[in-house]
């Protein structure tokens, strides 16, 4: 099944690099895991916890993880640095509010992503790794 093509989508991609990151928050806010999987690249590495990349079936697991959450994310570019098809993001976001439990949230990072321009110009997620900056550790437990 390709999430893709599941339904019209309803945030519009990029071809500015810099914009990336608002794309991929609009996708986020949204709540629905096809519009954000639409910002990335099929084989893109999303590291939800620091030393802990996934890819595939485990990649989209881990995202639907944070959007279960039912909460925003904000997010504010820092550095977009671009050369050819590439581009290196350093992003500070917040994912802030009552959980769907109850209980409090409260997630922030400094994200050290990779963009990649395709061949239709747009830019989407090769490496999202939103604690980027973060020491390698223990696996965080899931969110």
């Amino acid at each position: 099944m390709d999430i893709e093509r599941d339904h019209e989508p309803t945030v519009a991609l990029t071809t500015d690099p810099r914009q990336h990151p608002a794309v991929f928050a609009a996708a986020f806010n949204t709540g629905d895991p096809a519009e954000v999987a639409r910002v990335y690249e099929p084989d893109a590495v999303f590291v939800p916890s620091p030393g802990t990349p996934l890819t595939g079936t485990a990649r989209a697991s881990a995202t639907a993880e944070f959007l279960s959450l039912g909460l925003p994310i904000d997010v504010r570019p820092r550095h977009t640095y671009a050369t050819g098809g590439l581009a290196l993001l350093i992003v500070d976001w917040t994912i802030e509010g009552t959980g769907p439990g109850g209980e409090p949230v409260s997630l922030a990072g400094t994200a050290t992503d990779v963009a990649r321009r395709g061949p239709d110009g747009l830019w989407r997620y090769a490496v999202d790794n939103p604690f980027g900056t973060a020491p390698a550790g223990p696996p965080r437990p899931p969110v």
